[in-house]
């Protein structure tokens, strides 16, 4: 079973992630941010992992602490459930429309973190959470979890729908990405190593 778990604790954050990159798709998620739990929710079920995350921070100031250092632990929580990434597909991608909304992701596993972002800026606050926050929380996930991750919008009007998904797409996307593939045989580069 490819599993990980990390805890994480600042001054500002208290973070505990449990995932299970071969689940059923079962989402346990409590950060606090009710919107957010909805989407890694939706990123737990849509990408066929299990996810166990509970999460605090100082959201009386903002949101930005949490957010981002739940990108770093879940970005982590990746990188060490994946362990060697022997027999995997390496690449992923998902294009997912979510009403007048399309989103796609494409992820390589290729240890080198970059992050595209082609989502306009948004400039909704929903009870406290800036959307902008998401750029931060993946970049973070990427950056922690060493993967090549794109985010494109082709065009929404809902940043609700629009987040969906992004986050639908996100889970289909890694679920390839981490998928075994018998004919890979040892890493899936002609390096030697990601």
């Amino acid at each position: 079973m490819r599993t990980a778990s990390l805890k994480r604790k600042t001054k500002e954050t208290d973070i505990a992630v449990e995932l299970n990159l071969d689940g059923k798709g079962k989402g346990d998620v409590n950060t606090s941010i009710p919107f957010l739990d909805h989407m890694l929710t939706l990123f737990s079920f849509h990408g066929v992992v299990d996810l166990r995350i509970r999460a605090k921070g100082d959201i009386e100031i903002d949101c930005h602490h949490l957010m981002e250092d739940l990108g770093i632990a879940l970005g982590e929580t990746i990188k060490k459930a994946l362990g060697e990434k022997k027999g995997i597909r390496r690449y992923g991608a998902a294009t997912i429309p979510m009403d007048e909304s399309l989103a796609r992701v494409i992820i390589d596993l290729s240890g080198r973190p970059y992050l595209v972002y082609k989502v306009k800026p948004p400039k909704t606050i929903v009870r406290g959470l800036e959307f902008s926050l998401f750029e931060d929380f993946f970049r973070a996930l990427t950056n922690h979890s060493m993967m090549n991750l794109h985010i494109i919008v082709e065009y929404g009007r809902d940043q609700h729908h629009i987040f969906e998904a992004i986050f639908k797409a996100f889970g289909k996307a890694l679920k390839d990405a981490v998928s075994a593939d018998r004919n890979i045989k040892g890493i899936p580069t002609t390096k030697g190593m990601l």
